[in-house]
């Protein structure tokens, strides 16, 4: 049976579109030979059942709990090769061992679990070959608000040299949109389940564009057509089918392929809980398994039927057979001993193909720029203002969609009216509406800002991971970018409020608060980015912060003046405490002359309730300049301790 390894190799195809801009074609012939992972497990196990043990209370003084680990083999001794302008597909049901094998493939598995020889064109991966590799994960991890022409130029900016001009770059996320079929989406949002934006397939395509930017030499995709109907599986397919003919090397996992994506395979792996049943010519995949003495009495789509022997499942005349409970065993034990001789001297025996890691040089004898994946190419300020870019426009939406617009002008005329032309001397209501100002823009920033980290992990790892930028551009772009995103809405509150209630009638005075609550929302904001960057999960950290602004909002000064000795130090550590003193000075000062207006005078019966609350919140406070240093320290301190906790994230 003719094997891959001994079809003719496309090698010498000519390399078009993006090379013509980039960088010339390095074709990669990968082998890989007895590839072997396992994994160990480890499980709890209790010698003594207590009703203690049943409700969680953990083991009684009787009880034992004994530890016991097993390996699990996840890929047993797994050979095969797979050459430029070829498609290989790895085929299986789930769990066992395709997206393993092609993370083993791309070189994101280490370590003594992992035995056995990655080998392109000859030589053992490494940086370079790395670098020329794309690959393509299950979920598509995009940012939702961007069309797909800002997400492939943006990602085109940032993963591209410094070299190629701006122009040059913007051609090639352009010349990426033509040759995946985009154009018709450009200027579509990517969208998400909550979102309406382009299909599932066009999305798809999108991810393999973020790939394709840097014009790999191998691209692995890890079930590509996941959620896609055959018609739009068959277009992506179709799709690698034309990348593959440029000279591409291209692996990907399916899971349940239709006949005639089948096909277009030219080679194919199948995998049974880690082990190897078939690898060989796809078209070759039904004659093998019938000189074994397993076909279909009716025609059957081939990756049905290789997925039903993968499961130990063989039908005849339409009834499952019962005799044969070692089905995959049979299997994998008759490749052995047929196939995998042929396929691992396949492996072996071929010549070594030198590698192109000196710069490439173009038909027209033009040197060429190389692509590199695996470091950053851009210098730090220019992934800054990239990246501040996007989160701008990423941002743009969630920042004034009209629902929150909505929530916060609502919230300023509710104020308002409420507190509408308020007396300067009836201190109790004002102070209750400065405290109500600080309320509501320390839990609103606070709250929003908690998922900012959580929500991108997924894609800050896949774009680290990738190189696209460095940890303290994305962050400092990050901080910078929420700066006009956040004080907007709190601008257009304050305006709105502030004069509804009559507070002080000074345009300075106005000024002074705006600058303390503009300031306070940035500090609030810092918490809820620290908290969800040491958190890191949306849940849990809306939980911690919603806790600990309640406890800030109760230290804050306005509900309990005689706090206990022993809680007493919390009200330092809450901003809003803070801010809300510097509310009462702006409107106040020190409250001395608040006495004789009001005349105050504790031996009389004219001591009122506003005479206390003069007494307890305009006297005695902490000087303002204390306050805003205070205020600044905060700013500072929680922004570094959410850069500290993303520095945490391994890539």
């Amino acid at each position: 049976m003719p094997m891959v390894g001994e079809k003719e190799s496309p090698n010498e195809r000519s390399c078009q579109g993006l090379e013509s801009i980039i960088s010339s074609c390095h074709p990669i012939t990968l082998k890989f030979i007895d590839i072997c992972y396992q994994v160990k497990l480890e499980s709890r196990s209790s010698s003594h059942c207590s009703i203690r043990n049943i409700l969680g209370g953990g083991p009684t003084s009787t009880g034992r709990i004994t530890t016991t680990s097993e390996e699990r083999t996840i890929l047993n001794g797994i050979t095969g090769m797979v050459s430029p302008g070829e498609i290989l597909a790895i085929l299986g049901p789930s769990g066992s061992g395709k997206s393993t094998l092609l993370n083993a493939l791309a070189g994101r598995l280490h370590g003594p679990d992992l035995t056995g020889t990655v080998l392109a064109n000859g030589r053992k991966i490494n940086k370079a070959v790395q670098r020329r590799t794309g690959f393509v994960t299950q979920d598509d991890i995009l940012y939702p608000n961007l069309t797909v022409r800002e997400t492939l130029i943006f990602c085109s900016l940032l993963r591209l040299p410094d070299s190629l001009s701006k122009n040059e770059k913007i051609r090639v996320a352009e010349s990426v949109i033509a040759e995946l079929g985009l154009g018709k989406c450009e200027n579509t949002i990517i969208g998400n389940s909550f979102i309406r934006g382009v299909s599932g397939g066009e999305r798809k395509r999108v991810s393999i564009g973020h790939e394709m930017l840097v014009n790999p030499s191998l691209l692995l995709l890890d079930e590509p057509t996941s959620g896609l109907d055959s018609t739009a599986a068959y277009r992506l397919v179709s799709t690698l089918g034309s990348l593959a003919l440029k000279g591409k090397t291209i692996i990907t996992s399916m899971h349940q392929p239709s006949s005639r994506v089948f096909q277009m395979f030219d080679s194919v792996l199948v995998l049974s809980e880690g082990r190897c049943m078939y690898y060989g010519n796809g078209s070759d995949a039904m004659d093998y398994f019938a000189s074994i003495g397993f076909s279909p009495s009716f025609p059957v789509n081939p990756a049905d039927f290789l997925l039903d022997l993968a499961n130990g499942v063989f039908q005849t005349d339409g009834t499952r057979e019962t005799d044969k409970p070692n089905l995959k065993q049979i299997l994998t034990s008759s490749y052995s001993s047929l196939l995998a001789p042929k396929v691992k001297a396949a492996c072996v025996d071929n010549s070594p193909i030198m590698m192109g890691n000196q710069e490439s040089k173009s038909p027209n004898n033009e040197t060429r720029i190389s692509i590199g994946s695996g470091s950053s190419s851009s210098s730090w300020f220019n992934q800054f203002t990239i990246l501040l870019q996007r989160s701008l426009k990423e941002r743009r939406h969630e920042s004034f969609n009209s629902l929150r617009v909505f929530q916060v002008i609502l919230a300023a005329l509710l104020a308002g009216a409420m507190w509408w032309q308020s007396d300067f001397r009836d201190i109790q209501d004002r102070l209750g509406f400065l405290f109500f100002i600080a309320i509501f823009w320390g839990v609103f920033p606070a709250f929003n800002s908690v998922f900012t980290f959580p929500q991108e992990r997924a894609i800050f790892i896949k774009e680290r991971s990738s190189g696209m930028y460095t940890l303290s551009s994305y962050f400092m772009a990050r901080a910078v970018g929420d700066i006009p995103m956040e004080l907007i809405l709190p601008m257009v509150f304050t305006t709105m409020a502030y004069w509804m209630a009559g507070l002080m009638p000074e345009f300075g005075a106005f000024m002074l608060t705006v600058a303390v609550l503009l300031g306070y929302v940035l500090v609030a904001q810092g918490l809820g980015l620290a908290l969800g960057g040491i958190i890191m999960d949306a849940k849990q950290a809306s939980t911690v912060v919603t806790v600990t602004m309640l406890a800030f909002v109760l230290t804050g000064g306005y509900y309990v003046h005689k706090v206990p000795a022993c809680m007493a130090w919390l009200k330092y550590t809450s901003f809003t405490f803070y801010c809300y003193r510097l509310f009462i000075y702006i409107q106040y000062g020190e409250g001395r002359s608040m006495w004789s207006l009001l005349g105050c005078s504790q031996q009389s019966n004219s001591y009122s309730l506003s005479c206390r609350f003069v007494e307890e919140d305009l006297e005695g406070q902490i000087h303002p300049i204390i306050s805003i240093i205070i205020l600044v320290s905060m700013f500072v301190g929680y922004r570094l301790i959410a850069y500290a906790a993303l520095r945490r994230i391994k890539v």
